[in-house]
């Protein structure tokens, strides 16, 4: 397999984006929500870590006007480093 070919990663309720180049993760984070989506979920969580919370923030700037969420927040504190999103249910996107 070369750099060049797709990774396909298996659709659950989560999804960690340490695996993936920081340049990736917003290209990532929209195509598992609409493969979440597709896939029958309501609620999904995105692991991105603590850190500095850049990630963090690129993660829920792209939420806050993508079509298919519904509302989303931080992870209860036992999961911090995430950010848990609901999907919408109408939405076409």
């Amino acid at each position: 397999m070369s750099n060049d070919d797709p990774v396909r990663v298996p659709i659950e309720d989560a999804i960690d984006l340490h695996p993936f180049a920081p340049r990736d993760v917003i290209s990532v984070v929209d195509e598992y929500l609409h493969a979440a989506r597709d896939a029958g979920f309501t609620d999904v969580r995105l692991i991105h870590g603590r850190g500095k919370g850049v990630q963090r923030a690129d993660i829920q700037r792209l939420l806050r006007d993508h079509p298919l969420v519904d509302r989303y927040w931080d992870a209860p504190e036992s999961h911090l480093g995430a950010t848990v999103v609901r999907l919408r249910r109408d939405a076409d996107a």
